[in-house]
């Protein structure tokens, strides 16, 4: 039981030291959110304000932008830790170093995909998105983005040594990342016709349970392999 509190606590704090490293660099918090605002504010000039015409693209543009807007912070994660020798420190710590990353990634998580969750009514209402279709979009948001994040430091792990990792950072995880695009446009989609979208919804669901219990092994591997 004294194991288990004092991970807890380690994880606790683990999650406070990375929130004020972040409010340490707000820009770095700011640029995603203000490139998902562009991104999809841009795309009613470039194809048309038609109403129905952005109604049927909205929920591939909404996550796309929201996959492209993930991978600007995600560099961010590992990278500082590795100029300052704060990720060998965390390599050696006594708890093991699966919490750490697992503590790291719901930091993200919580720093990225909140304000998100946040602007999704905005951004459904700027694409002309039906309503019936607002509460898969958030669900769908909810799910997914827990898989952008623990995919997303897998990718970060493995070339976080290198000096220009971010197109390459990129190549490796937009493949890994099309099936989560795939079900979350057909569970927006399905439920502006006015079908059920617990078929596309649970298969996400699975997806982000997988990537939370197995990305903090592959985390660590590949932390092994970039700082040795």
């Amino acid at each position: 039981m004294a194991s288990e509190l004092s991970v807890g606590s380690q994880v606790r704090a683990l999650m406070r030291r990375e929130f004020r490293v972040a409010m340490r660099q707000r820009s770095d918090l700011m640029n995603p959110i203000l490139f998902l605002l562009v991104v999809v504010t841009l795309f009613p000039l470039g194809v048309g304000p038609e109403p129905a015409t952005l109604a049927r693209i909205a929920p591939g543009v909404i996550w796309v932008s929201a996959l492209l807007s993930a991978l600007l912070g995600l560099e961010r994660l590992f990278r500082d830790d590795f100029s300052d020798g704060a990720l060998e420190q965390m390599l050696l710590m006594p708890m093991a170093v699966e919490w750490a990353v697992l503590a790291k990634i719901i930091m993200h998580w919580l720093l990225t995909a909140v304000p998100l969750l946040i602007l999704a009514p905005l951004l459904a209402l700027l694409l002309n998105l039906p309503k019936e279709a607002w509460g898969t979009l958030w669900l769908s948001l909810l799910l997914g983005t827990p898989v952008l994040s623990s995919v997303g430091a897998i990718g970060v792990a493995l070339t976080v040594s290198l000096n220009k990792g971010g197109a390459l950072l990129s190549l490796l995880l937009l493949p890994l990342l099309i099936p989560l695009l795939i079900f979350a446009t057909a569970a927006v989609e399905t439920a502006a016709t006015g079908l059920s979208p617990a078929g596309p919804l649970a298969l996400m669901a699975a997806i982000t349970v997988l990537a939370l219990v197995l990305s903090p092994y592959a985390v660590h591997a590949a932390l092994r392999v970039s700082v040795n």
